[in-house]
């Protein structure tokens, strides 16, 4: 199914879309493990090296799998194309370095990924790529951030991991204005939730790895947009190799398949969970889109199908009750990574965003008592007891 893809909805585009069968006519998506391919005479092989007829070459840049996958991606999210690549940062690395020239200028939501952080300020620094961090909810702070040479408006919406909500079509409109594209990170709330190119945004940007997947299995990432847009992402990934894999994007396939029934499970049940947190007295504060506590709950609601999968709060008693929380759990995992049927729980101030200054997480609300739990598929009551055994004790 590659036509008409409009006429669909999004549970048959996650299963359909994208599917091309090869000579045996195979029902699930094949797995082609190849480093390249084989022409049919030297007259095809220059001709598929110039570009001038269509097919697969070398697996750097072109695999059979790996196009299934841009291609359902590109459907669910109403893209033009899709790029995949071998990470999440290695989709923001590709779109950077794919769009953007030394002398260039980003301005970006200080709630960003930590790991973003440092692309930005210290990589793409040495580039001559300057960067300005701004709120990710004051428009006018945007504004006042323009420059002449600003080309790229980059924001998480959620973001990570406050779940900070930015109105993506006042900052599309800000960037139309000044020339400057907008690339939304969709990493919190996939397609099923929240289609950023409908809202005015240029560039979606996606770590697979998470919500993608959802079952904590491979890593992946992907950039979607304009054909044109995306020219520029798909040279560079051409020319340096941060490749997705052939299986990993088989998994992804198959993750997809499932995407609007997960996304739809992890919101419900986050929605319980920050509602009872809410209520609970070692709790100072929760951040959660779907309650109406949150500061952009309305626009929240406006954008996305639903509040997602990440709860964040705030521990009474800062770093060592945070821990203790942390430590008490006897079912939810403890790592970093989200999007998985597992719940997870992390202390943002000493993983994700540790590399970060004091002063930068301060600038953007990372206290030391914030825990950000991945709400997972299991049954909310256990999650729930998981947590109480530390917050009831504090």
């Amino acid at each position: 199914m590659n036509h008409d893809n409009d006429q669909y909805d999004i549970e048959t585009l996650g299963v359909r879309a994208g599917t091309v069968r090869s000579q045996f006519n195979e029902h699930s998506e094949a797995l082609f493990l190849t480093s390249s391919f084989v022409f049919n005479s030297a007259a095809q092989a220059a001709a598929r090296f110039k570009g001038e007829e269509p097919g697969n070459i070398y697996a750097r840049f072109t695999n059979p799998t790996v196009t299934m996958f841009e291609q359902r991606l590109a459907a669910l999210e109403g893209a033009e194309r899709c790029v995949a690549t071998a990470s999440g940062m290695s989709a923001i690395l590709a779109t950077v370095m794919g769009l953007l020239s030394a002398g260039d200028h980003i301005v970006a939501s200080r709630s960003i990924f930590g790991a973003t952080v440092q692309l930005f300020n210290n990589i793409m620094a040495r580039f001559g790529v300057e960067t300005t961090l701004v709120s990710a909810t004051d428009v006018d702070e945007w504004r006042r951030a323009l420059r002449p040479n600003t080309k790229l408006f980059f924001v998480e919406s959620p973001s990570n991991p406050l779940t900070e909500v930015s109105d993506i079509g006042a900052l599309a409109a800000l960037a139309g204005e000044s020339g400057a594209r907008l690339a939304v990170d969709n990493c919190f709330c996939s397609p099923a939730l929240q289609r950023p190119l409908e809202l005015g945004a240029d560039i979606v940007i996606h770590s697979a790895t998470k919500y993608l997947d959802g079952q904590g299995r491979v890593l992946g990432g992907a950039v979607l947009g304009s054909k044109e847009l995306m020219e520029g992402v798909f040279t560079f990934l051409r020319t340096a190799g941060p490749t997705l894999s052939a299986f990993n994007a088989w998994v992804f396939l198959k993750g997809l398949e499932t995407l609007k029934l997960r996304m739809d499970a992890h919101s419900a049940s986050a929605l319980q969970l920050a509602t009872w947190l809410e209520q609970h007295p070692g709790v100072e504060r929760v951040y959660y889109p779907g309650l109406p506590s949150h500061p952009q709950h309305a626009l929240a609601m406006r954008q996305q199908r639903s509040g997602g999968g990440i709860v964040a709060f705030d521990v009474k008693g800062g770093k060592e009750a945070a821990w203790k929380v942390v430590d008490a759990t006897r079912m939810i995992s403890i790592t970093a990574n989200l999007g998985d049927a597992k719940t997870t729980i992390t202390h943002p101030a000493t993983t994700t965003h540790g590399r970060l200054t004091a002063e930068q997480r301060g600038a953007a609300s990372i206290g030391d008592g914030l825990l950000r739990v991945a709400v997972g598929l299991e049954s909310v009551r256990d999650i729930q007891a998981d947590l109480a055994r530390g917050l009831d004790a504090l």
